[in-house]
């Protein structure tokens, strides 16, 4: 389990930039507005991946 799920949040955290991507290209955003959407999107997303990593944890430790 504690190789899995890196392998799948650096998958999550790809998918979801490149989405990110493809969203300020189509917005024709400025590169100081896609560096903050950018940070917003993955701090998010970081959150849910520790925190589903958690609770992860604490199924199988139980």
């Amino acid at each position: 389990m504690s190789v899995l799920f890196p392998v799948y949040a650096l998958f999550v955290l790809l998918i979801f930039n490149s989405l990110t991507h493809q969203f300020c290209v189509k917005m024709e955003m400025k590169e100081r507005k896609q560096s903050t959407v950018f940070r917003v999107i993955n701090i998010m997303i970081l959150v849910l991946l520790v925190s589903s990593y958690v609770r992860v944890l604490n199924v199988i430790s139980t």
